[in-house]
């Protein structure tokens, strides 16, 4: 695979001579730059989405529906349309828990909107890979601005927030689903469960590594091609690859009917 994105790196960009350290730094400085844009930009589009929604905005413009609403004003799939919900939902969560456990007054940032306009350097894909658990994510950052706040070594400003709420989401991301709160006595049964755990454990990692090449962004009709040559590399069927991505990317588990399971 690496040789192959070597070969295709090399018919995109003609032959440029080497950089200095000096040029490479702020070539390095100006991505990093595009990627927080980027980042900040989610935060944005949440908020807007999530008052868009709120408000009904498509029943004065004469739509039926949120997803007929997107489709005719923005050009995005129904899926994509959710997806942003999803989004927003899962940044609304995260940002009322940051101000019930935070002090803004404590806080080195200053001006009304601060606590509004807050960065903490989340992408989308990592919002709608948790959106299904953004209560845990919540109740965890929650739990840890408490403890933080209790034990008076670190003043809660916006650097340590950011990094208590992006540790949040990566730990509930990489972290397996509850167990049911009704275990299984019989062995069997909890054997069975155990398995299908695994199967589903198996299937979010084989969607990360799907997004990874096709990202969150790309609707399953524009993912298709390049899904199916990683599928081909990995000896997996593209229906499985797409039903893994859907997977990861929602965190439902209905995607993998019908295919993984």
């Amino acid at each position: 695979m690496g040789t192959r994105d070597q070969d295709q790196g090399d018919v995109a960009e003609p032959a440029r001579p080497p950089l200095t350290t000096a040029q490479a730094r702020e070539v390095t400085a100006g991505l990093r730059k595009a990627m927080d844009d980027v980042r900040r930009s989610v935060a944005v589009l949440a908020a807007r989405v999530r008052d868009a929604h709120a408000a009904r905005v498509w029943q004065p413009l004469g739509h039926a529906s949120w997803e007929s609403y997107c489709t005719a004003e923005f050009g995005i799939s129904r899926a994509q349309a959710y997806r942003l919900l999803d989004v927003a939902r899962t940044l609304t969560a995260i940002h009322d828990a940051v101000t019930a456990g935070t002090d803004t007054s404590r806080t080195r940032d200053t001006g009304p909107t601060a606590a509004a306009a807050l960065d903490y350097g989340l992408s989308q894909r990592a919002l709608i890979a948790v959106s299904a658990r953004a209560n845990d994510v919540a109740e965890l950052i929650t739990r840890r601005l408490a403890t933080l706040a209790r034990s008076g070594l670190q003043a809660l400003d916006a650097a340590t927030v950011r990094a208590v709420v992006r540790q949040a989401v990566r730990d509930v991301r990489t972290s397996p689903p509850p167990p049911p709160a009704d275990p299984a006595t019989d062995p069997l049964v909890a054997a069975g469960r155990q398995l299908t755990d695994n199967l589903f454990a198996s299937a979010h990692a084989i969607g990360e590594l799907m997004l990874e090449v096709a990202p969150s962004y790309l609707s399953d009709t524009q993912a298709t091609g390049i899904v199916a040559l990683l599928c081909d590399e990995i000896g997996e069927p593209l229906e499985h690859g797409l039903a893994a991505r859907r997977y990861a990317l929602t965190g439902d588990r209905r995607a993998l009917h019908g295919t993984v399971l």
